[in-house]
């Protein structure tokens, strides 16, 4: 897998554990601390993105629940967490677009 530019190697590993092992991280996005449980690393321009659940988001019913798309630049002060999730039902592990560039996947 190439490395992303000004990307610190470390995340990106800690990224790929936490699919590997279905647990949530622990990030910051615009000021905010999130909780995401990763299903995705994908590339996109040459760019890497996490496709997750963002576990603190409020949903109407669980069938509502789906990834949002996170570039990992935008990403700050990443964590492996400890934490299980169980994965969502996902179909083919579409991407969000078709130029998309699937790297690892649950």
């Amino acid at each position: 897998m190439q490395q992303a530019p000004d990307l610190p190697a470390s995340d990106e590993r800690k990224f790929l554990e936490a699919i590997a092992r279905r647990v949530l991280i622990r990030a910051d996005y615009n000021s905010t601390q999130l909780v995401l449980a990763p299903h995705q690393l994908f590339e996109r321009h040459d760019e890497l993105y996490v496709g997750a659940l963002n576990t603190g988001k409020a949903w109407r019913s669980d069938d509502e629940r789906r990834l949002g798309y996170f570039k990992l630049k935008g990403l700050s002060n990443v964590a492996v967490t400890e934490d299980g999730f169980d994965p969502l039902a996902l179909e083919d592990d579409a991407l969000p677009r078709e130029t998309d560039r699937l790297l690892f996947a649950i």
